[in-house]
């Protein structure tokens, strides 16, 4: 019997029902890890508000979920809040701790300043950490230099995104999965007849709406475009939420496009719009390797984003994919300019030519990692 105790800032709500549901992403991942756990307890923040669309349950009962008070946030108020609650989050993963094999706690997070020491200091326990930030970020928040410096110290195996110059030895570069074997095929399958000449191009942007992930960059650069490249444009597909969502909205409505705002979707949903989508455009300014990018490729988007982080390792300016940098309007309207003068054959070629990389992005492979590479 292998027991897993993760812990994480992962949002979790109650859901009409009174079920615990979870961030649509992670909860699939955990969900998968049962091929490699026979149980797995996830120590993460349970809030107090309506559960999006997005939100997923757990599938099995062999996976528990214990809550941790919803702290952080972009206030003093917020960050003294997680001074306050220190002490019951700590003793409530030292008692999920001490009933398990394995820990593995995932950073960078407001609760990883004092998690992260504790951990490593007065933890005996076999475990991993997962960084799922920008590993090479110039100038990160103090909090997240904070963490990123102790994991570079200390003896533990940390998962990252990217493969970087004096990388540490316990650093190991891992892919965030994302696709299960059969999304894969599907894949294949739709790739191999999907055209981008016929009834107008479609793209699509899904994450957080705010500046921050280039939400109003990328309006601004579809609203330069001319009519006569307008005019090959079917949808601009917006997924996701933010507090800023009307006033994009409104600074979209005078576009002379149709952008189309979901707001959150489920997961299925989502792979719906990149199976009707032909690019995916993500212009952020702070990245790890969003696993949107993943999927998105698998359904024959090509993406155009932000040449930060490790993007630019599995992204290939015109091979199989467009990468921004400098991340300006200029530079955005270029790289989507090139995505609506392709022909159906250089479509194909890049589509096809993003193949090799999406198998590194599958639950098995992330699997058979842990069980190769942190648990021996």
């Amino acid at each position: 019997m292998k027991k897993l105790v993760i812990i994480s800032h992962t949002e979790h709500y109650k859901n009409a029902d009174g079920n615990i549901v979870g961030l649509g992403s992670t909860v699939t991942e955990i969900n998968n890890l049962l091929s490699v756990f026979d149980e797995v307890v996830h120590v993460a923040m349970l809030h107090n508000s309506p559960a999006p669309a997005s939100a997923l349950p757990y599938t099995s009962n062999k996976i528990t979920f214990l809550a941790l008070p919803a702290v952080g946030g972009p206030k003093v108020l917020d960050k003294l809040a997680i001074i306050w609650k220190a002490p019951q989050i700590l003793i409530t993963i030292k008692k999920a701790i001490k009933r398990a094999d394995y820990f593995q706690f995932r950073a960078p997070t407001g609760i990883g300043v004092f998690v992260i020491p504790y951990l490593v200091l007065f933890s005996s326990k076999k475990g991993w950490f997962k960084y799922a930030g920008n590993w090479n970020q110039k100038k990160p928040p103090l909090a997240y230099s904070f963490q990123r410096w102790i994991l570079k110290n200390q003896k533990r195996k940390v998962t990252i995104n990217g493969l970087w110059p004096n990388q540490p030895k316990q650093c190991l570069t891992f892919e965030n999965p994302c696709l299960t074997s059969n999304e894969i095929n599907e894949g294949v399958v739709l790739t191999s007849n999907k055209s981008i000449s016929k009834g107008g191009i479609n793209f699509c942007f899904v994450g957080r709406l705010e500046e921050e992930k280039g939400v109003g960059l990328l309006i601004e650069a579809f609203k330069s475009l001319s009519n006569e490249e307008k005019l090959k444009i079917n949808t601009v597909n917006v997924v996701g939420y933010g507090k800023r969502l009307n006033d994009y909205k409104s600074k979209a409505g005078d576009s002379g496009l149709n952008f189309e705002f979901h707001g959150f979707l489920s997961r299925n949903d989502v792979h719906e719009i990149y199976k009707e989508s032909h690019a995916i455009v993500l212009p952020s300014a702070s990245e790890g390797f969003p696993k949107v990018i993943a999927e998105a490729m698998n359904y024959g988007c090509l993406p155009i984003v932000s040449d930060i982080s490790s993007i630019s390792h599995y992204v290939k300016n015109e091979g199989n994919g467009f990468l921004i940098f400098p991340i300006t309007k200029e530079n955005l309207i270029k790289q989507i300019k090139k995505v609506l003068n392709l022909s159906d054959i250089q479509y194909a070629k890049m589509i096809q030519s993003q193949k090799e990389e999406l198998s590194k992005f599958t639950y098995r492979h992330y699997n058979n990692r842990i069980l190769k590479e942190l648990l021996n």
